[in-house]
C-alpha cells in the first residue's frame, strides 16, 4: 500500500500533482489497496476498482489541471446516488439497477475533473442515522470500530476519514450528512434544500432530500459547493439559491437550559458541549439563549407525523412487490406511514402547522446562526443491535428539524469527548445563508487551532498569588513550573510604589534566583510586553539548566539606590523576610 498521508485534502493533493510527488494513478492504486485492507469495516458496496476508474484516469490526459479545480481528485458516492456504469442499490440488492447517466451532482464534479471511485454503504434506503441498517454489514466508526459510524451516509464519511477518498457525497433528509461527520471528525455541509440538484438520487422524502459533502476541511467543502451549486433545468426540485454573503452573523443563538445527552458517553458529551459553548462565547459575537422547543416541535413532524408517508410513496410499491427483501427495521419505519391516522387531512394539518414553525424560525434566524450539538451522544454497534429503534431516534434529536424548516446547516468538529471520541457542533442558518455559516465555521475552527506560544520567566509581582498575577491570566498565560536562573544574577529591590524586584545579569559572579515559568500566547505577548513600565522590561533570562527564555529584567539605571536582596534567593523569600521583620518591629514597639 502506498505510503502517502491518509488525511487527503484537495489543496494538498493538487500540490503533490503540481510538483510531481504523486500522480493520480498512484493515488487511485493506494485507495484501492486501502479499501481492500479495510474490507471488514463494510465501507463500500461497490469498492474502488481500476477496471472502472481507469477511464477517468485516461481522461485526465486530455484535461488542463490549471483550468479544473478538482482535476484528479478522487471522491466517493453514497449508493443512493447514480454513477453511470455502477449499480445503484440504495442498500438493497433486490432494488439494484444500473444507471446509464450520472446524477446531476456527480456529472458536475466529473466535469470539474474529479474521479468517482466507488459506491459507499448506507442505512438501507437512507432510513437511519446509525450506519448499522445495511445488509452489506455495519460500517465501522473510523476512530473506534466498536462504535457506530453514524448514518445513513455511513460509508461516505468513513471513506474520507480513512483516506479512501478526498471528499464524498452523502444525502441528508433528517441528519445523514451531519451525524456521520460528527462521529468521524469531519466537516459535513448540508446545503439549502434545492440548492444542489437531486436528479439521479433515490428519493427518501423527495421534497426534503439534499445531497451533501463530507471533507476534512471547510475549504474543501466550500469548493465542492461552488462546483455543484446551481439550478438543474430538468430537476423539478432544483432552485437557484445563491450561497449568500460570506460574513459573520450578527449574533449567535444557543439553546437555553440544559440539553439532553444519551448513550454510554453522555457525561463526556455534555462536558464537550459546555466547553464548546465557552469557545463560542469567546468569539465575542453577541449571544442569545433561545428556547429550542420550536425546532423540536418541527422535528417531531418528520417521523411522528404524516411526512413518513412521503417515504412510503417512493418505496411502498417496491416493498409490497418484494416481501421480505428489506431489513425488518427499515420496513417497520416505512410501514409507519400506513397508519390509518395519517390520512389526507392529517397531511394538510401538519403542513399548515409546519408553515407556522417555518415563519417563526425565519424570524428567529434573521441575521443570526443557531448552534447545537450535532449529536447528543453515540452508541456501540452492539447497543444499536439490541435496541435499533430508540438508539436511532436519539441520534436525530438535534438534526431532524433542519430540512423541514428549510434551513442550511454545516457540521464541524469541536474538540473531543474522549480518546478517539470526536465531538461536533452544527451551525444552522436560513436558506441561502451558507455564506454566514462558512464565515462562522472558519472563525470557530481557527480558534481551535493550536496557538503559538512563548515561555516567560517571572520573578516578581506577576508570580502566582501576587498582585499582578491577574495580568498574566488576562493575557492567556498558563503557569508551567517553578524554576531558577543560572547562578549569574543579582536581585534588587527597586524604589518603586509598590516595591518591585529588578533582575540583572552579571558579567561574572552572581547567584541563582527563584523564578516562575509561564506559557503565554504569542498573539498577546506583544501587548503584555508593551504595558510593562520602565525600568523593567522583557529580555533574555538564562535558566538553571542553560536554556534561555524571555523574562523580566531590569535596566541598570533603575537599580540606583536600590537594595540588593540577592541573598534571599528570590522575591517571595524577600517578601516573607521583610514581613517578619516588620512584625517583629511592631511587637518591640508594643
Amino acid at each position: 500500500m502506498s505510503e502517502f498521508q491518509s488525511v487527503m485534502t484537495i489543496s494538498w493533493l493538487r500540490e503533490q500533482y503540481t510538483i510531481g510527488t504523486l500522480t493520480p494513478s498512484q493515488v487511485i492504486q493506494s485507495i484501492i489497496d486501502r479499501a481492500e485492507a479495510d474490507r471488514e469495516k463494510h465501507i463500500w458496496i461497490t469498492p474502488p476498482s481500476l477496471a472502472y476508474i481507469q477511464r477517468y484516469l485516461d481522461r485526465l490526459n486530455e484535461l488542463d489541471m490549471a483550468l479544473l479545480p478538482l482535476w484528479g481528485i478522487p471522491f466517493a458516492v453514497k449508493d443512493n446516488i447514480d454513477v453511470a456504469g455502477m449499480p445503484t442499490t440504495a442498500g438493497c440488492e433486490e432494488y439494484s439497477y444500473l444507471p446509464s447517466e450520472h446524477a446531476a451532482v456527480v456529472e458536475r464534479l466529473i466535469h470539474a475533473g474529479a474521479i468517482p471511485v466507488g459506491k459507499t454503504n448506507l442505512d438501507q434506503f437512507a432510513t437511519g442515522l446509525v450506519g448499522t441498517r445495511s445488509p452489506y454489514g455495519d460500517t465501522h466508526n473510523a476512530l473506534r470500530p466498536e462504535l457506530i459510524s453514524g448514518g445513513s451516509s455511513s460509508g461516505s464519511a468513513v471513506a474520507v476519514a480513512l483516506g479512501q477518498a478526498v471528499f464524498s457525497l452523502g444525502t441528508d433528509t433528517a441528519g445523514s450528512g451531519r451525524v456521520p461527520a460528527a462521529l468521524n471528525n469531519l466537516v459535513g455541509l448540508k446545503p439549502s434544500v434545492g440548492a444542489w440538484p437531486s436528479k439521479g438520487v433515490v428519493p427518501a422524502c423527495e421534497s426534503l432530500d439534499c445531497v451533501t459533502v463530507f471533507a476534512h476541511t471547510l475549504e474543501d467543502a466550500e469548493l465542492v459547493d461552488q462546483v455543484v451549486r446551481g439550478i438543474q433545468p430538468d430537476d423539478p426540485w432544483s432552485k437557484e439559491i445563491p450561497v449568500g454573503e460570506r460574513k459573520l452573523p450578527a449574533k449567535l443563538l444557543l439553546p437555553d437550559g440544559p440539553l439532553t445527552f444519551y448513550g454510554p458517553f453522555a457525561d463526556s458529551y455534555r462536558a464537550a458541549w459546555e466547553k464548546s459553548v465557552n469557545n463560542l462565547e469567546a468569539l465575542k459575537l453577541p449571544v442569545e439563549y433561545v428556547d429550542i422547543q420550536l425546532f423540536q416541535a418541527a422535528a417531531a413532524l418528520l417521523y411522528e407525523g404524516p411526512w413518513v408517508a412521503e417515504r412510503w410513496s417512493a418505496l411502498g410499491s417496491f416493498i409490497e412487490a418484494h416481501p421480505g427483501v428489506t431489513l425488518p427495521v427499515t420496513e417497520k419505519v416505512l410501514r409507519g406511514a400506513t397508519k390509518p391516522e395519517f390520512d389526507a387531512a392529517s397531511v394538510f394539518t401538519a403542513f399548515h402547522k409546519l408553515q407556522g414553525y417555518k415563519l417563526a424560525a425565519k424570524k428567529l434566524l434573521q441575521d443570526a446562526a443557531l448552534v447545537m450539538p450535532t449529536a447528543g451522544g453515540t452508541w456501540t454497534r452492539e447497543q444499536v443491535a439490541a435496541d435499533p429503534i430508540s438508539t436511532n431516534s436519539a441520534m436525530g434529536l438535534y438534526t431532524n428539524h433542519c430540512n423541514l424548516l428549510d434551513l442550511s446547516a454545516l457540521a464541524v468538529p469541536s474538540g473531543a469527548a474522549g480518546t478517539d471520541l470526536p465531538f461536533g457542533i452544527t451551525l444552522f442558518a436560513a436558506s441561502g445563508e451558507e455564506g454566514r455559516l462558512f464565515q462562522l465555521a472558519e472563525a470557530i475552527l481557527a480558534a481551535q487551532e493550536p496557538q503559538p506560544t512563548t515561555l516567560v520567566a517571572v520573578c516578581g509581582l506577576h508570580m502566582r498569588g501576587l498582585p499582578l498575577e491577574r495580568q498574566m491570566l488576562e493575557h492567556g498565560a498558563i503557569f508551567v513550573r517553578e524554576d531558577r536562573t543560572s547562578p549569574s544574577y543579582k536581585l534588587m529591590k527597586l524604589q518603586t510604589v509598590p516595591p518591585k524586584p529588578g533582575l540583572l545579569k552579571l558579567p561574572q559572579g552572581g547567584a541563582s534566583i527563584e523564578v516562575e515559568v509561564w506559557e503565554m500566547p504569542i498573539a498577546t505577548f506583544g501587548a503584555f510586553t508593551a504595558a510593562i513600565p520602565a525600568p523593567l522590561g522583557i529580555g533574555k533570562v538564562e535558566l538553571s539548566e542553560g536554556s534561555i527564555v524571555p523574562g523580566f529584567i531590569c535596566e541598570a539605571y533603575g537599580t540606583v539606590d536600590a537594595e540588593d536582596i540577592t541573598s534571599y534567593g528570590g522575591w517571595r523569600n524577600a517578601l516573607a523576610t521583610i514581613a517578619e521583620a516588620k512584625a517583629e518591629a511592631a511587637l518591640q514597639l508594643d
